[in-house]
């Protein structure tokens, strides 16, 4: 099974790429959705983070205000580590869960799309790893545009994050993203490629069909070792 991860920075377009992934018929893991389930009123999760944070980030009906508690992390480094650590036992077994049943299912090849990809470790276990990457410049003003956010606002929250730059030297494939919705297409056709090529044979033995192939090997292998000892 491949497992490939899927990263980026705050408005650099990766939703968009995991968007294109999913309509070619790849399945996505998408850490940001089971980062919100993680959060949902009454779980595990929630307990930590207002046992941490307080009542005062949660809304009239209970759930987590995440624009308010937002803005307490991407303003504090500290909080914003706490955070990530009362979250992340929680945000990596759903992950576990969520790679299982597709494996379960048969499927070859998954993206993982996880905003923390590098920052959680989590590259050490996806191959490839591909960063969705475009220049400081143009980061900001589609963060200001997208939020409707002031440029130091906008600032602080890229600023919160691993630098596109250290990221993009980690990857195995860059997408440039600077262009148009049109060139980011024509960027993720060319990589179409690299992701599909033949599974190694290190990944074909960690899929489904490998695991029912080494069964059926062994099965045959004692078997046979059987039959070999009822002869003499």
């Amino acid at each position: 099974m491949r497992i490939i991860g899927l990263t980026g920075g705050i408005a650099t377009g990766k939703s968009t790429v995991s968007n294109l992934f999913k309509a070619n018929g790849f399945p996505v893991v998408d850490a940001d959705v089971i980062a919100r389930d993680v959060l949902k009123k009454g779980s595990g999760g929630w307990r930590k983070v207002v046992a941490a944070f307080g009542e005062d980030i949660l809304l009239a009906n209970g759930e987590v205000d995440r624009p308010k508690l937002g803005q307490i992390v991407f303003g504090d480094p500290s909080k914003r580590q706490l955070l990530n650590r009362l979250l992340a036992p929680y945000i990596s077994n759903g992950i576990f869960w969520e790679v299982f049943k597709l494996w379960i299912k048969g499927y070859k090849i998954i993206v993982l799309d996880v905003p923390l990809l590098y920052e959680a470790k989590m590259d050490r276990w996806t191959n490839p790893n591909i960063v969705v990457w475009i220049d400081p410049e143009t980061q900001l003003k589609r963060l200001m545009a997208r939020d409707r956010t002031s440029a130091q606002d906008a600032q602080n929250r890229i600023n919160a994050q691993m630098p596109l730059d250290l990221k993009r030297s980690k990857a195995d494939i860059v997408i440039d993203n600077n262009g148009l919705l049109e060139d980011l297409d024509e960027n993720f056709k060319k990589i179409l490629d690299q992701v599909t090529k033949p599974l190694t044979w290190t990944e074909f033995w960690l899929s489904r069909q490998g695991a029912i192939a080494a069964f059926m090997l062994i099965l045959t292998g004692v078997i046979g070792c059987k039959k070999l000892l009822a002869r003499l």
